[in-house]
């Protein structure tokens, strides 16, 4: 299995994010602030070596952080306001 050194936290952002959540959706779905979101996705994608958001997707599934057929829970869907996620 591919190794990363991302916290939880920093997991659920990239997957979040990967999925085609906004920072503000993904804040409201974890219950953070947007700014701590921020952070969290910038701190990830520093720790998986890019520094371009189109790549966070192509390294979430690399290292098994989401899939292709990875969805937003219902629950998430609706914390975020979605009716669909980033795949749809």
């Amino acid at each position: 299995m591919p190794q990363h050194d991302l916290t939880p936290r920093q997991c659920e952002v990239v997957r979040l994010i990967s999925l085609g959540c906004t920072t503000e959706e993904a804040a409201d779905i974890l219950g953070l602030a947007p700014s701590t979101v921020d952070n969290h996705k910038s701190r990830a994608m520093m720790l998986l070596g890019t520094d371009k958001a189109a790549l966070l997707t192509r390294l979430a599934i690399k290292f098994r952080i989401t899939s292709m057929k990875d969805a937003l829970s219902t629950a998430e869907k609706r914390k975020s306001g979605r009716k669909n996620d980033g795949w749809n």
